[in-house]
């Protein structure tokens, strides 16, 4: 049994990552400061599940507060730190710059630092596809050069790897950060947009389509992503980077045929153009991740949306 300290623990892949280590007998403890980019509610429901759980231990506290951290490392004996903390959304930093500096770049350095000084086994942190940019090459290969990133959300994620590198190199640390891309599923961001296309197609509202819906993306279910930061938890590596996607690409119309064939409902759509900042496809290569730990998703984008679908109806009472 580890002790683990997971960051972010009240987010989407936090809760979900958090709740399959509580289910094989790990200690955990929750790390959040359940700020309200988007439904708090949310969180608080992600929440009350995992503390049903006797190994779970839930703080309220945010990583950029250095002396805080620092309390959590001296009161326990932590075997993994898995960072998945972090302010999201592309579009939103491009407003919000300095919001994502603070969280995304000191937090992690905060975390990390403290990491390096109480000598913990393994540490884990997450990335994003974003910091390939509009990269011509596909599918996207962790040894793609990453130097041109579109957005200040991506630049900060970048930042991240190169922290994690020079610990690595440092001190010894071990170090593995994982490139997601496009995570969706049961208990999923509300800004994010499976999520936001299906309650808007149930409410009548239009979608809103960028780039004229000629948009790929590489959407990867969540319980794949669990299995792949299971076993990064698990297998420490010195300095690796692993892509963490379904290595199949879905283009946006097809998307939005799976949501209107689930909910039974035709969407009213709004063609707009790319917006800045904005990917226009993303796609995994997976291969490396398969060869270091066996990584390999198994569901597609049809079962996906199916099982996003009955979530939603259930927890959001939605009867049609």
């Amino acid at each position: 049994m580890k002790c683990i300290l997971i960051t972010g623990a009240a987010g989407f892949i936090g809760f979900h990552i958090t709740r399959s280590l509580l289910d094989r007998g790990d200690q955990v403890i929750g790390l959040d400061n359940l700020n309200d980019y988007y439904d708090v509610a949310l969180k608080e429901d992600r929440l009350k599940q995992l503390e049903r759980y006797e190994n779970f231990t839930f703080i309220k506290g945010d990583l950029t507060d250095f002396d805080e951290i620092e309390a959590i490392f001296k009161k326990n004996q932590i075997d993994v730190a898995c960072n998945l903390a972090a302010q999201v959304g592309v579009r939103n930093s491009i407003i919000n710059p300095f919001v994502y500096q603070k969280s995304n770049v000191e937090g992690f350095l905060n975390i990390i630092e403290l990491s390096k000084r109480h000598n913990i086994d393994n540490f884990v942190y997450a990335s994003s596809s974003s910091v390939y940019g509009n990269n011509k090459k596909v599918p996207f290969s962790e040894s793609d050069p990453v130097d041109n990133p579109i957005s200040l959300y991506a630049a900060t994620k970048k930042a991240d790897e190169l922290i994690a590198h020079s610990y690595s190199h440092l001190f010894g640390l071990n170090c593995t950060g994982l490139r997601f891309f496009t995570v969706y599923g049961p208990w999923g961001r509300p800004d994010m947009a499976i999520f936001k296309f299906t309650r808007a197609i149930i409410e009548g509202d239009e979608i809103e389509l960028y780039n004229f819906g000629n948009m790929k993306r590489d959407f990867t279910y969540i319980d794949d992503v669990v299995h792949g930061i299971v076993a990064s938890i698990d297998t420490p590596m010195r300095y690796e980077i692993f892509n963490l996607g379904n290595s199949n690409t879905v283009e946006l119309e097809y998307l939005v045929k799976c949501l209107e064939k689930e909910l039974g409902i035709t969407a009213k759509k709004k063609l707009l153009p790319l917006q800045a900042g904005d990917m226009l496809e993303t796609y995994a290569d997976i291969s490396s991740a398969n060869d270091k730990f066996g990584f390999e998703p198994k569901v597609g984008i049809d079962e996906g949306i199916r099982k996003f679908v009955e979530w939603y109806r259930l927890h959001y009472g939605v009867s049609n």
